[in-house]
């Protein structure tokens, strides 16, 4: 993969807002939109890519995001890159604002459409994200009206349990999660991620459940683990759009 490993970015998308992408080779079949955490941009987890350990057939195109520049409350109104606002960090699931939220799917549908558009069909489609990004991930995962590959949610927490009680989508109630947290997180504990997987089991989503000697962060091992589900998930919607 090292080798027709490069960045993808269309003269056309030189703003300094348009998202980052990466193929992994020529022509891609697939997409992982991949969501960075609160106060970081789509840079941050742009050099895991090599590291998943990807077949070298898996022609993936990554889609890094940048979430836009908000106030975020809980951080005094300063003006960050946020998916939504936190109004507090006390509660047991957070206090987060729905209407950021929502606004923060719209944007990862346009570019789910965008793939759909390029000939990459939802059923190809992973989202993935770390933190904030993976409560996105999350929402807009699973309340998506087609069925997608599957989801990523690292160091996360379910931001609005009332907004997919209310908008679940079935065409993702078999979507499969990777889900994964540090056990020293102190920043979103780890309470907060096994709220939201005990939540989604009980409600029969497919979890696979992970967690890790770190703080809130990543680690060479889960990244590897990573690797090893994306490549099953990637080898899996290919085949069954063979069928």
């Amino acid at each position: 993969m090292t080798e027709a490993f490069h960045a993808a970015q269309s003269a056309a998308e030189s703003s300094a807002d348009a998202p980052i992408e990466i193929e992994t080779a020529p022509q891609p079949r697939f997409a992982v939109i991949w969501m960075h955490g609160l106060g970081a941009d789509g840079g941050d987890f742009v050099p895991v890519v090599p590291e998943l350990g990807l077949p070298s057939d898996a022609a993936v195109r990554f889609i890094f995001p940048h979430a836009p520049l908000i106030p975020v409350t809980c951080n005094g109104g300063y003006i960050m890159r946020a998916w939504y606002d936190i109004v507090s960090l006390n509660d047991a699931r957070r206090h987060a604002d729905e209407s950021g939220i929502r606004a923060s799917r719209d944007t990862i549908r346009a570019l789910i459409a965008r793939e759909n558009a390029r000939g990459i069909p939802s059923s190809h489609i992973v989202l993935a994200g770390f933190s904030q990004g993976g409560a996105m991930a999350y929402l807009a995962g699973l309340t998506h009206p087609e069925p997608l590959a599957g989801i990523i949610a690292l160091s996360t927490y379910l931001a609005s349990p009332t907004l997919l009680d209310a908008e679940a989508a079935p065409a993702n109630a078999a979507t499969p999660i990777f889900a994964a947290h540090g056990a020293q997180d102190d920043v979103v504990p780890l309470a907060l991620g096994t709220q939201a997987r005990d939540l989604l089991q009980q409600r029969g989503y497919p979890l696979t459940w992970q967690t890790y000697p770190m703080p809130h962060s990543v680690c060479l091992e889960e990244i590897a683990d990573i690797g090893v589900w994306l490549g099953q998930r990637l080898a899996a919607a290919g085949a069954g759009s063979a069928a």
